[in-house]
């Protein structure tokens, strides 16, 4: 997703437009990813070196130790020689599905697949949580802080409402301006999205927060890239 100087202006605007109906504020992120998830691949490769060798075993890739059969020396020789190379032919096919199984699931298309849903859900949730504290959208005067996170790869978005505004409306308030937002970004046309969603939750604040005599801007109001 590209945001232009231009683009970033208008999400600007719109901020300051919504926060003009309130005492509440909202505050916009973008992040590429949520998660690097080395975690996840790393557990694709362990999985693939571990499991699939084994299917080379029906094709008589043979790792069975040589035993007291009573045949000559040298023919245990020759056996254990035979069962050393098969075992470090066994070894190399592990490393190789490793380091390809691995650089696979670090393509993003593959790594959305390779990752459960669950677990960007969570990734998604915690990066927007760690937004919200950072920035400190939740030392506002009122509790009022609304914040607008989506994840580029994981194609989610999370709306975290702080506990002052939290307890008086509930969850599926927030709902429209969620799906706003995630329209806008399926679209490729993020800054509209942004200035829908920022509108919804500055209707949302304003009906609970209306403005005070003495108003100040205590978040800044411009689209914040990671």
């Amino acid at each position: 997703m590209n945001v232009s100087n231009a683009d970033q202006a208008r999400i600007a605007a719109a901020i300051v437009a919504a926060e003009q109906q309130t005492s509440g504020e909202v505050f916009c992120v973008v992040s590429r990813s949520a998660s690097a998830y080395h975690d996840v691949s790393l557990a694709w490769a362990a999985g693939a070196a571990l499991l699939l060798p084994l299917l080379l075993l029906p094709f008589g890739f043979d790792l069975a130790w040589p035993g007291g059969d009573g045949w000559e020396a040298a023919h245990q020789a020759a056996r254990s020689a035979t069962v050393g190379q098969a075992i470090g032919l066994y070894a190399l096919v592990q490393a190789v599905l490793f380091v390809g199984v691995f650089l696979l699931t670090r393509i993003p298309a593959i790594l959305r697949w390779a990752a459960p849903r669950g677990l960007r859900r969570a990734r998604v949730r915690k990066a927007a949580l760690q937004q919200f504290f950072a920035h400190g959208v939740h030392v506002t005067r009122e509790r009022t802080g609304v914040l607008l996170f989506a994840a580029l790869e994981e194609h989610q978005v999370e709306l975290i409402a702080d506990e002052g505004i939290h307890t008086l409306v509930d969850e599926d308030v927030w709902a429209d301006a969620v799906a706003a937002l995630t329209r806008g970004l399926r679209a490729d046309n993020p800054v509209q999205g942004f200035e829908t969603a920022i509108g919804l939750c500055g209707e949302v604040l304003a009906a609970h927060f209306p403005p005070r005599a003495d108003n100040p801007n205590e978040l800044p109001d411009h689209l914040v890239l990671l």
